[in-house]
């Protein structure tokens, strides 16, 4: 497992799910893809991409993979 913390203005916790689907973003210039292509990816090698908040205030990104 690893994880990705960053001090921005995070994403609510209900926007998170819908985030990761195609063309969501949160961004004003955002494409809403670069989370939904990391999950495919994480998912691809049986793994799984969650968020979460951080304890830096913005956003936590939760990677796990099997070993």
């Amino acid at each position: 497992m690893f994880l990705v913390d960053d001090n921005g203005p995070g994403i609510e916790p209900d926007r998170r799910e819908r985030v990761l689907t195609a063309f969501e973003s949160s961004q004003v210039n955002g494409t809403g893809l670069g989370l939904t292509i990391s999950r495919d990816i994480v998912r691809a090698h049986g793994g799984e991409l969650t968020l979460e908040d951080s304890p830096q205030g913005g956003l936590r990104v939760r990677v796990t993979l099997p070993r």
